[in-house]
């Protein structure tokens, strides 16, 4: 159930105001947002997906690295190859979403520096010979690239259910065979179900988080 303006708490509204978007698509993106895990059957179109990654294609990464591969679940084989590396509860939601996407860590990303960061000729060569540094930077910035791709599936109006509960390495060997991805997250995208979600459980208030120097 979306929250109007008026139902936000004193303390909510005074923050929302100041801020540059709407109170609406503050709610849209982040304070009704949850992970879902059920759907209805509407399916998600490959315009949907396409606008999705044409918005959070634009979020920052080192170096520009862009490391994320996204494999969109489609047919009835992959996805029954797919769930059976589930785990737990994470088969019936994965066998059921109207679309699944693999997000993996491309750890040769940069083999893609010369087009996406051109100003630092030696950029490729630099992770070339560097095999920790190459996977680590792939595996953090594709992360981020997670969180913002369930932003840009929100920002659709649609739901995400990101899972980490799987065989990894499975899905690695399974539909990464080159061996230069890293599985980092399950998402089943779609239109909530009722009841699709948990309630809303407790957020660390600032002054627990944030400290000053």
């Amino acid at each position: 159930m979306t929250q109007t303006h008026d139902s936000l708490t004193e303390l909510e509204a005074q923050f929302a105001d100041h801020l540059e978007l709407s109170p609406e698509a503050q709610d849209l993106l982040f304070r009704d947002a949850r992970t879902a895990n059920t759907f209805t059957d509407e399916p998600v179109t490959e315009e949907q997906v396409r606008a999705i990654y044409d918005l959070v294609k634009w979020a920052p990464t080192s170096m520009n690295n862009q490391p994320l591969r996204i494999l969109l679940v489609r047919t009835p084989d992959a996805r029954g190859r797919l769930v059976e590396l589930m785990g737990g509860n994470n088969k019936a939601k994965t066998s059921t979403a109207p679309l699944v996407a693999v997000l993996a860590a491309d750890t040769d990303f940069h083999d893609e520096l010369g087009k996406v960061f051109p100003h630092f000729e030696g950029a490729r060569d630099l992770f070339a010979g560097n095999d920790e540094m190459r996977e680590g930077s792939a595996t953090l910035n594709a992360t981020l690239q997670v969180a913002y791709f369930i932003l840009g599936v929100r920002a659709a109006g649609l739901a995400a259910g990101p899972m980490t509960g799987f065989d990894a390495d499975g899905v690695d060997r399974e539909f990464f065979p080159d061996g230069a991805h890293r599985t980092i997250a399950v998402v089943n995208i779609g239109r909530p179900a009722e009841g699709a979600w948990m309630d809303r459980l407790p957020r660390l208030d600032y002054d627990e988080v944030v400290t000053s120097v």
